[in-house]
């Protein structure tokens, strides 16, 4: 109820854009923080002008970390130099904050060092192929 007192709507399993009357703020969750982040009535007008069909899926500030990691890796492979990297997660088991030395997969479960060598005994045993991720 609240969303359509202050304009705003949850987006339809397929979002299609209309014309500029039919379009409302529409409130959309972020893949990357889950938070909840409005894609404007203009914002859709620029996606539909410019023929893009999928509406947002990461809040701007973590598109905006994204292109930063991209741009990041990027100058790693230009430059020929290896970057260390540390991101920071949240153990998907105990929810404990970590870090892994790599960008987590979209949708793919992250570990802290506890829990995944809690669910691969096989690593600690030394029966580990080497090809593991976390």
């Amino acid at each position: 109820m609240a969303d359509r007192e202050i304009g705003v709507r949850k987006p339809d399993a397929a979002t299609t854009f209309a014309a500029d009357d039919e379009l409302f703020d529409t409130r959309i969750q972020c893949i990357d923080c889950s938070k909840d982040f409005v894609w404007t009535v203009g914002e859709q007008a620029f996606y539909r002008d410019k023929k893009l069909e999928n509406p947002p899926k990461r809040c701007k500030d973590c598109k905006k970390a994204k292109n930063e990691r991209l741009a990041a890796i990027e100058n790693a492979q230009r430059s020929g130099v290896k970057q260390r990297i540390e991101v920071k997660v949240s153990c998907a088991r105990c929810s404990e904050a970590t870090t892994v030395p790599f960008y987590p997969s979209q949708g793919r479960p992250v570990y802290c060092r506890s829990c995944f060598l809690e669910l691969n005994p096989s690593i600690l045993n030394g029966n580990g192929n080497g090809n593991h991720a976390a």
